[in-house]
């Protein structure tokens, strides 16, 4: 059982997974899946500053919370104790395109020549890491959520707003991986 659970799950199990987060939370009380806005009720609960923006009953809210920290547990028990010790599986095709940029060990699930502390202190990593974190933050609050408020929740829900934000993130994403990202790899 062990096994089953440190394989990646094909998508026909792991997508309607995800999809039937939609109409549980809907059942549980009208509740709408996202991630993103977990931070503002932090924030709300945690600094009695007088911003209008975190003005607001916060408790509603705090199954949000509790989600977000079964997120983070779940990731930490996934990394210390499910984590497959072989090297990731990536595309050779991938891999040699990624090896001109220097990125070649894929013992962890993001390449450790991206994501460390040292290349914080390189352009490359300070546009990657820092950069991009602000540009995720920014994005996410300015199209009123997250992909998977939008993308999961939203348009399961046949909101309009989700659909063009949906459409947006994937844009982004098309652009990103295939015109920005060589550019700032080669920095």
């Amino acid at each position: 059982m062990l096994e089953i659970i440190k394989e990646p799950w094909p998508w026909y199990i792991a997508g309607p997974l995800i999809g039937l987060t939609v109409p549980a939370l809907l059942i549980m009380g009208n509740k709408s899946f996202g991630i993103s806005s977990s931070l503002r009720h932090i924030c709300a609960a945690c600094i009695p500053a007088n911003v209008n923006f975190f003005k607001y009953d916060w408790k509603k809210e705090a199954w949000n919370l509790f989600f977000v920290l079964g997120i983070f547990f779940g990731g930490v028990i996934a990394a210390n104790f499910l984590m497959n010790p072989s090297e990731m599986s990536v595309n050779p095709g991938l891999k040699t395109e990624l090896a001109r940029y220097g990125i070649t060990d894929y013992t962890n699930l993001v390449p450790s020549q991206l994501m460390n502390f040292e290349s914080l202190l390189t352009l490359r990593g300070f546009i990657m890491m820092v950069i991009g974190g602000f540009l995720v933050g920014f994005g996410t609050r300015y199209a009123g959520g997250c992909t998977s408020g939008h993308a999961i929740m939203g348009l399961s829900n046949l909101q309009w707003p989700s659909l063009v934000a949906t459409i947006c993130f994937m844009i982004g994403g098309f652009l990103m991986a295939n015109l920005i990202l060589p550019i700032i790899l080669s920095l």
